[in-house]
């Protein structure tokens, strides 16, 4: 796991993207939506499993950043659709793909209870390291 998380951190961020403060937040986020399309704020909301106005603060964040747009739905006037606009595309893909590309090699040949049980550990660790900074 150490050194999981070393490689991790030693990602590169692309060049056209360093400048603009992009937090660990912001990537559960943007990978969502690279690999899922566009989608509303509340479906973001509901992934992440976050509160719609965490959401909205994080879109809102990355809308003035550049990096995400916001256009109004045509069925529904009052929701906004939310997605990674081209010009930003190919950066955040070379720079999340890798990352994707190793979750699906690793899960994709497991069983559904097994990688519940994967998602499971993951989230107990995560919440174990959360406890432990609040110490």
């Amino acid at each position: 796991m150490p050194r999981a998380i070393g490689r991790i951190k030693r990602m590169e961020v692309p060049e056209e993207l360093r400048g603009m403060a992009l937090a660990p937040r912001h990537l559960s986020l943007l990978s969502l939506l690279l690999l899922d399309g566009p989608m509303t704020v509340r479906e973001l909301a509901d992934r992440l499993e976050v509160a719609p106005t965490t959401a909205s603060l994080l879109v809102g964040e990355l809308s003035r950043k550049g990096v995400l747009d916001r256009r109004e739905d045509d069925d529904d006037r009052r929701r906004r659709i939310v997605s990674v606009p081209a010009g930003k595309r190919s950066a955040l893909e070379r720079w999340l793909s890798p990352g994707a590309r190793a979750w699906r090699t690793a899960l994709d040949p497991l069983e559904p209870t097994e990688r519940a049980a994967v998602v499971k550990a993951f989230i107990a660790y995560e919440a174990a390291l959360a406890e432990g900074a609040e110490d």
